[in-house]
């Protein structure tokens, strides 16, 4: 099974050690999907989103957290700075989105976002209160 070259110059010694040594990549998808989880804690939904590489300032920059019509929204794009001189990548970049859907009660002060170690963490507050059913006592007459 053959893959497509990364580049179409001819390759130097340094780029065939590298495809030695690594292997060709896997043809890559042009899209960018980070990995999310969901998880319940309490009465709280809390989404993950695996975005590494992300600095302080690109993160305010190019990542976005929006509640949109019963849906929340996660877009923003991961971008290729140091393209240049590179023989081999496997790493995604560009624009990505991501949406849960959310009650419609749910108003943006109710969503909290932070960044820690490549996850973005986005805490809805209040999702799953009020879900647990109740139940009716039965009188006899």
């Amino acid at each position: 099974m053959s893959s497509t070259p990364v580049r179409t110059r001819p390759a130097s010694p340094v780029d065939v050690w590298l495809r030695d040594f690594f292997g060709n990549p896997a043809p890559v998808s042009a899209d960018f999907h980070p990995a999310a989880e969901v998880v319940r804690d309490g009465d709280d939904a809390v989404v993950r989103l695996e975005l590494p590489g992300f600095s302080t300032e690109a993160l305010s920059e190019d990542v976005h957290v929006e509640l949109d019509r019963g849906q929340l929204v996660i877009h923003g794009e991961r971008r290729d700075e140091h393209s240049e001189g590179r023989t081999l990548s496997e790493v995604r970049y560009g624009a990505f989105r991501r949406s849960f859907k959310v009650p419609a009660q749910v108003t943006g002060e109710a969503v909290t976002a932070s960044y820690e170690a490549g996850v973005l963490t986005v805490r809805v507050a209040g999702v799953y209160a009020g879900t647990e059913p109740q139940r009716i006592t039965i009188t006899a007459k």
